[in-house]
């Protein structure tokens, strides 16, 4: 558009070098633009003419690379003065679409920006996002920065992940025996003599029920060091 309606909306793959070579234009608006300008400041390689097609497609060059009256005098100002000025050039541009949704178009999401471009232009879904994604740079200069709506309006942070930590063996986990002495008695009933008298060691574990081979093993180890 620009002042003469376009089969199509501009589009390039890397949208930010559209809003870089715009940044250099507001320090200096040379006469005249074209691809090699764009060459010159390394941006968009192999694709300038996407860059020198969306300056048109806004009206701050015509056809021939020749600066345009108004796209100078937008360029001159200062913000948030040029926010307002590039604001009606992106809607002179995109009148099509602000004659349909107005001023909610600045506020669209990239996917019914997408949906839009494609239904008018018959665009492919690659083409028709970066179609949207150019728009929302222009947008964003124009002082309506957008953000994707989360689906279902909230956003859901994961919760992190636990880290499982092997149980360690305490010192209260050692077995602690239960030692009972037994000795012979004499025929009266009275306790015999030494050589008659015999230890019997009962052991009791409690092993945890989620424990891990390593556990069961630290506990045996442990064991064997305290009672041998």
């Amino acid at each position: 558009m620009g002042g003469t309606a376009l089969a199509s909306h501009p589009y390039i793959s890397g949208p930010g070098s559209v809003e870089q070579m715009i940044g250099y234009l507001r320090k200096n608006f040379p006469a005249t633009v074209t691809s090699e300008t764009v060459k010159k400041f390394s941006l968009a390689p192999n694709n300038e003419s996407y860059v020198i097609n969306a300056l048109q497609f806004l009206g701050l060059i015509d056809e021939e690379g020749k600066r345009t009256e108004k796209g100078h005098d937008v360029f001159v100002l200062s913000d948030p003065d040029f926010a307002k000025g590039f604001e009606g050039l992106v809607k002179e541009a995109y009148s099509d679409l602000f004659e349909i949704r107005g001023d909610d178009a600045w506020s669209l999401d990239r996917q019914a920006l997408i949906s839009y471009f494609r239904t008018t232009d018959k665009t492919s879904e690659v083409i028709g996002g970066r179609q949207a994604g150019l728009f929302r740079v222009f947008a964003s200069l124009a002082g309506h920065a957008t953000e994707d709506k989360k689906t279902g309006g909230t956003t859901t942070k994961s919760a992190p992940k636990s880290k499982t930590t092997k149980p360690k063996v305490a010192a209260e986990q050692k077995a602690s025996p239960d030692v009972q002495v037994n000795s012979s008695k004499g025929g009266d009933g009275r306790p015999g003599g030494g050589s008659d008298m015999s230890l019997t060691v009962r052991i009791e574990i409690n092993l945890p029920a989620n424990g891990t081979q390593e556990t069961y093993d630290a506990i045996f180890k442990s064991i064997r060091a305290n009672l041998y």
